[in-house]
């Protein structure tokens, strides 16, 4: 720690006020300790982008916020409602969406794989019909709304795979490294989309290396190192200043 531009993620005081708490998030491999994270929190209105070396466990504990690995013992608060992060609670799979690093797509069409979940959810035909194409739109993907997905590319995938997930109008996105392996073009349209979901204040966490994603402004910077989760640069040091969350 250096500067007072590293914190313990522990002893943060918080800018926003706290959306999601999770108490006791752990992961380990025998006696191996993989990551040992007492609480984290994640603010209404808050991106943050998680970085670290390959295998610190980022995307193991992204998995684990979606309910895709199992986080024996966690709790997670919502809203100030308490309750076990496994099994997975039914009121977190309505308000978060997960974007895989390599998305899975249906083999049908960029419209149907968009208007899945929204069926899923009950939505009536002609509200989902109103909803896809507010996310064609979005994503400016609405040229290839009838390509089946093996016709896409991998910036088109991406794109779906955001569309998708806003779509559903979730509280709070996950993105595992939503710029690996795209270039030019298709890498600066991710990082648009990306960059509007954080200037309109949607709860974001990401994975990422990219730097122009981490310079977007409002990102936090979170870092998981050696099982630790820390906050770094000037979002550190602006927060040691800022009244609790809550305290106000």
């Amino acid at each position: 720690m250096s500067g007072g531009t590293q914190q313990s993620f522990s002893s943060l005081v918080h800018l926003h006020a706290v959306m999601l708490a999770v108490h006791g998030l752990r992961k380990s491999f025998g006696e191996r300790v993989l990551f040992d994270v007492p609480e984290l929190h994640i603010g209404r209105g808050q991106a943050v982008v998680l970085t670290g070396v390959n295998g610190a466990g980022k995307s193991t504990l992204m998995r684990m916020l979606a309910g895709l690995e199992p986080a024996l013992g966690a709790q997670v608060t919502l809203d100030g409602a308490a309750m076990p992060l496994t099994p997975y609670p039914a009121a977190l799979r309505t308000r978060i969406a997960y974007v895989h690093q390599h998305p899975y797509l249906f083999r049908t069409s960029v419209r149907a794989n968009i208007a899945y979940g929204l069926k899923a959810a009950g939505m009536q035909a002609h509200d989902v019909a109103a909803r896809v194409d507010a996310a064609l739109a979005w994503a400016g993907i609405e040229g290839i709304c009838e390509t089946p997905p093996h016709r896409l590319s991998g910036g088109e995938i991406q794109r779906v795979a955001l569309a998708r997930a806003w779509a559903l109008d979730p509280d709070l996105l996950l993105l595992d490294e939503p710029t690996s392996n795209l270039d030019g073009a298709a890498r600066e349209q991710v990082i648009a989309l990306v960059g509007d979901l954080v200037a309109k204040g949607k709860s974001l966490l990401m994975i990422c290396h990219d730097r122009d994603l981490i310079a977007l402004p409002g990102i936090t910077r979170w870092k998981l190192s050696e099982g630790r989760l820390t906050v770094r640069g000037p979002q550190a040091k602006a927060a040691a200043g800022a009244e609790p969350a809550g305290r106000a």
